[in-house]
């Protein structure tokens, strides 16, 4: 019992702590323009063009809304990273564009990262409910069914790692491509690891909960 308190805490705090730290960056280079003067849709349309991926429309969502989707092979930002020359919302925008790029040159991660969706959708929302059912009925098979879900869960969040990561690379080889001075590049470095981090303390609060979880189960 207690040790799954403090496993709540602990993933609690790593959690808000990125969350913050990326928060914080954000925040910051916002209120940094680019001396490129370009708004984030012009630079994702740029690089977009730099590297020859023609066809991908890049649209004005919601706020805190940036995303590739493959499904449609479309780029949404939000309102700040479309519409603003900001250290942040450049770096935004062309790390988005890095993962259409991505999806262009059907670079392997990513390609494997998609076919786990089908599978981590099914398992992200049945798992904790095999995993329950395995308790109220004593049954180690459902639990053990639970854990193999979740591992799924995990899969995910770990492969997510390196596609994200190669985008923030692919960004920064465009900004150093383009011109963008050292002192802003340092600054839209920043801001993708921050955006980083995240995915790392995802990643590694889903680990520990596996981790958990086959520990209570040898139990």
């Amino acid at each position: 019992m207690y040790s799954y308190l403090a496993l709540i805490v602990l993933s609690t705090v790593i959690g808000f702590g990125a969350q913050w730290y990326v928060n914080r960056q954000i925040k910051k280079y916002s209120e940094v323009p680019s001396s490129f003067g370009l708004a984030g849709q012009q630079m994702a349309a740029n690089m977009l063009a730099y590297h020859g991926v023609p066809g991908v429309p890049v649209r004005q969502g919601g706020e805190g809304v940036d995303h590739f989707d493959p499904r449609d092979n479309s780029i949404t930002l939000d309102p700040h990273a479309y519409s603003q020359p900001s250290i942040t919302a450049i770096a935004t925008a062309c790390h988005e564009v890095g993962h259409a790029v991505q999806f262009a040159k059907g670079y392997g991660p990513m390609r494997f990262r998609s076919a786990l969706v089908p599978v981590v959708n099914f398992a992200s929302g049945s798992w904790m409910v095999v995993f329950l059912a395995g308790i109220f009925l004593n049954l180690a098979g459902l639990i053990d069914l639970a854990i193999i879900l979740y591992a799924f869960a995990v899969l995910f969040q770990l492969v997510t790692l390196p596609v994200e990561l190669n985008a923030s690379h692919r960004a920064m080889d465009y900004l150093q491509a383009a011109g963008l001075p050292e002192s802003e590049r340092a600054g839209a470095f920043s801001v993708l690891r921050a955006c980083a981090l995240t995915y790392v303390a995802a990643a590694l609060v889903s680990a520990i909960q596996l981790l958990y979880l086959l520990s209570a189960r040898n139990d």
